[in-house]
């Protein structure tokens, strides 16, 4: 039965990483945003996973989705490194705030709290992974020059930083967060079909 249990696990994280990876193409950007920060709905899927199956399965979704885009990757696999650290951060928090809140209002706790650590650790991978990378293909005058032709507010490293990542994995946040929802509730029934098969346990999202 234990074998039986993780095969199914296996499956359920395998499905929601293939639909996060094919979901990761398409990307958008978005105004007053500097040009190469895109944002894509590859995220939801992980996050209901986590949801279901908890912040070791997330970490899981969003490692295959990065490593599948690893083989198309524009930057060396910077890009991806980076699109994995701040998907995990999204992840773990929020699953394990869920987890231990399994209500309506809980999963909306666990969205912001996901929101500021995705905000937190896109900053943090955009000074020490994007921006470096970036630097060794053009100037960093030439980025910030393209970033303030969208947002006068950017000239430097540290304006980048407030008034470019901080608010773009805000925004990105808000809307996994909120589209998240109406994707679950669709989705309820089969989930916890899912939940039944997998993890008799599980928490599952409520109205209260």
């Amino acid at each position: 039965m234990k074998t039986s249990v993780r095969t199914r696990r296996i499956t359920v994280t395998a499905m929601f990483a293939t639909i996060a990876t094919i979901l990761m193409y398409f990307e958008m950007p978005l105004p007053f945003m500097p040009p190469f920060l895109k944002v894509d709905p590859s995220a939801i899927p992980i996050l209901i996973g986590s949801f279901i199956l908890g912040p070791a399965a997330g970490v899981a979704m969003a490692f295959l989705k990065a490593f599948v885009h690893l083989f198309s990757s524009g930057t060396g696999g910077v890009g991806e490194l980076a699109d994995f650290i701040i998907t995990s951060s999204f992840a773990v928090s929020a699953s394990i705030v869920y987890r231990r809140h399994h209500t309506k209002r809980g999963a909306i706790l666990a969205c912001a709290v996901g929101t500021v650590c995705i905000a937190a650790a896109g900053v943090l991978a955009n000074k020490f992974l994007l921006l470096p990378f970036f630097s060794k293909v053009m100037p960093m005058e030439a980025i910030f020059s393209a970033c303030g032709s969208v947002n006068p507010l950017i000239h430097d490293t540290n304006s980048y930083l407030l008034f470019g990542a901080l608010p773009f994995n805000m925004i990105k946040g808000l809307l996994v967060s909120l589209l998240t929802f109406p994707v679950y509730k669709k989705m309820s029934n089969h989930i916890k079909a899912f939940i039944a098969k997998v993890e008799p346990d599980a928490p599952v999202l409520t109205g209260r």
